[in-house]
């Protein structure tokens, strides 16, 4: 294009005084501002308002990140004065580039849930599967690593594009904080606002060093349990509020027989006839027992239900009675036994709690050493093969094949061992048997001739 070409689009071209943008949506995140076929002048202004953030962008590098106020853009101003000074004016356009507007505001009540089920391992259950739903808060804290990692040259960008990222990354991170957590599923569903705070918490940082973006708030809405769970949940909540069994029953038959008498039909009068002769048996043999009462002692109460810990140690984990987790101890008094009970704070060591400690029997009392005078037995090999000797006969195997390898070993023993290293051997092979009659001055005279 020639010279002349140049000043006439230049010409043309409409001059920017006040760049701003004003936002009427609840969702973009991100806005081009359009400068196509505009001149930026060095008495253009910039208006940044709070809640935003301005980055100029030219062939492809950043400029500083505006915050909120208003900027005169000439070269003598930062933040911008070594980014316009590195840009080439000649008789092109004084700016060749982008203008990007951040929202910094914080995007609330964003939708999350578990496409599939997250497996976990329950202290109480053990391996369950749970799916989960809620919603997250967020807000661009690093709009310039934001633009880099997430937004690239896109004109317009919105909560909906960021957001499947988002829940992509809560979703995977899930599993690794429950697992750490240690918390059973009924507490973490007895509990959501403690446990939504703790995620939030261990996925804050990394949120912000991967997208500039920073977790304001993170929310469990709802935990669902897979349906078998539910049931045994449910049945388990019956039991205890049942309690005796035998009133139980008493009162479903007077519900049953309330209902049959309430039943107009054949088999409604059936029902309530037999219902009738059954609750009249009853009834007689309350009586009966009533009566044989007068006579006789009232017979004991049932014995109290056993109580039951949650017990980890070196077979697994269990819910068991203070009397079987004894016996585990029992067997194993070297392993680490931990119970935990309803309404304690943490778990404890089975010697901090009375009712398993005082059931633990004490340690088998050491072996009695052996009698004084008690000949030594070692499990011997050597020329004549493996057997079973006394020191007295290990002692003899050596004398008599002094230059061959003997072995011994016993109890005790942390392996086999040459025989003259063991003490009580050598010392048997040093001391000899006595010399011979005569051979020493302190002998017996000779015989008579």
């Amino acid at each position: 294009m020639g010279m002349w070409g140049t000043l006439k689009k230049h010409a043309s071209s409409q001059f920017l005084e006040v760049i701003e943008w004003l936002d009427d949506s609840n969702d973009t995140i991100v806005y081009r501002y359009p400068v196509f076929n505009q001149k930026i002048t060095d008495n253009s202004k910039l208006v940044v308002r709070e809640s935003q953030a301005a980055v100029f962008v030219s062939e492809g590098k950043f400029s500083d990140v505006f915050g909120p106020g208003t900027y005169t853009l000439d070269t003598r101003n930062a933040p911008i004065l070594s980014f316009f000074q590195s840009i080439a004016y000649k008789l092109n356009y004084p700016y060749k580039g982008d203008i990007y507007f951040v929202n910094t505001k914080v995007f609330r009540e964003n939708k999350w849930g578990t496409p599939t089920a997250i497996p976990m391992h329950d202290p109480e259950f053990g391996p369950i599967e749970i799916r989960g739903f809620g919603s997250f808060n967020f807000r661009i804290s690093d709009p310039a690593l934001f633009m880099r990692r997430v937004v690239g040259t896109d004109g317009l960008f919105t909560t909906d594009e960021i957001n499947g990222q988002l829940r992509q990354e809560l979703v995977q991170a899930l599993p690794g904080i429950l697992a750490r957590s240690g918390e059973t599923i009924t507490k973490i569903a007895a509990n959501y606002v403690g446990f939504s705070a703790q995620v939030c918490e261990a996925l804050r940082p990394s949120m912000e060093s991967e997208y500039g973006v920073h977790l304001e708030k993170f929310v469990i809405g709802s935990i669902t349990l897979p349906p078998e769970l539910q049931e045994s949940m449910r049945l388990r909540s019956r039991m205890n509020m049942i309690g005796d069994m035998n009133q139980y029953t008493q009162m479903k038959a007077a519900d049953a027989i309330e209902t049959a008498a309430g039943n107009p039909g054949m088999a409604g009068a059936g029902m309530g006839m037999g219902m009738g002769v059954g609750m009249g048996n009853m009834m007689g043999n309350m009586m009966g027992n009533a009566m044989a009462g007068a006579a006789a002692a009232s017979p004991p109460p049932p014995p109290p239900q056993a109580q039951t810990f949650h017990y980890s140690g070196p077979s697994g984990q269990a819910q068991l009675s203070a009397s079987d987790i004894a016996q585990k101890i029992a067997a194993d008094r070297n392993g680490n036994h931990q119970v935990w009970a309803e309404g304690w704070s943490g778990w404890r060591s089975w010697n901090d709690v009375g009712e398993i400690s005082r059931l633990v029997p004490p340690p088998p009392a050491a072996a009695p050493p052996p009698p004084p005078g008690a000949a030594s037995t070692f499990h011997y090999h050597g020329p004549s093969g493996s057997s079973e000797k006394s020191l007295s006969d290990v002692v003899a195997a050596v004398k008599a094949a002094p230059d061959a390898d003997h072995h011994v070993w016993k109890e005790g023993f942390d392996g086999w061992k040459p025989a003259t290293e063991v003490a009580e051997i050598a010392a048997a092979l040093s001391s000899g048997p006595p010399p011979p009659p005569g051979s020493g001055s302190g002998g017996p005279p000779p015989p008579p001739m």
